[in-house]
């Protein structure tokens, strides 16, 4: 059953690094193409830090809780671990997603990013395929918390 953590993480790792070599062979950076304008776009943007530019420049503090953050999610929440369907995608989105960034700081030494929203005149910081699986990931981590602590489980 915890094959699917796997396949779920094979498959966000590999068509986040499809999305970014389709973005990086087709746009110049910078580049940007409205799909919805004054709203959405596609815009080719390299970040060397994480969300918001936080830690901008230091790759090797981000690499470093990276190999942190899977280390932890491995120990404490998968290993040794009878998993349900909900943590099974949780866990294959996190993992997957965190793999997908990784690997950009550690070839490139920075992250492709290329959703680029606008929303209620708020420019959202530009985000990639590896994000949404961290963060969808994330939700439903915290749904099985929640659950299983509703539960009486842990």
């Amino acid at each position: 059953m915890k094959k699917l953590i796997v396949y779920i993480s094979a498959i966000c790792f590999i068509i986040d690094q499809l999305s970014k070599a389709l973005l990086d062979h087709f746009l110049e950076l910078n580049q940007s193409i409205d799909i919805i304008p004054s709203f959405f776009r596609i815009t080719y943007v390299r970040n060397d830090g994480a969300a918001w530019s936080l830690f901008s420049g230091n790759q090797i503090f981000l690499i470093i809780m990276s190999f942190f953050a899977l280390y932890m999610i491995y120990t404490y929440f998968i290993k040794n671990k009878v998993l349900n369907k909900l943590e099974l995608w949780s866990y294959g989105l996190l993992l997957g997603g965190i793999f997908g960034n990784l690997i950009d700081r550690l070839i490139r030494g920075y992250v492709t990013d290329f959703f680029d929203f606008t929303i209620f005149n708020y420019h959202f910081p530009v985000f990639n395929i590896a994000d949404i699986c961290i963060v969808i990931g994330v939700f439903l981590t915290i749904i099985s918390l929640w659950k299983g602590d509703k539960n009486g489980n842990n």
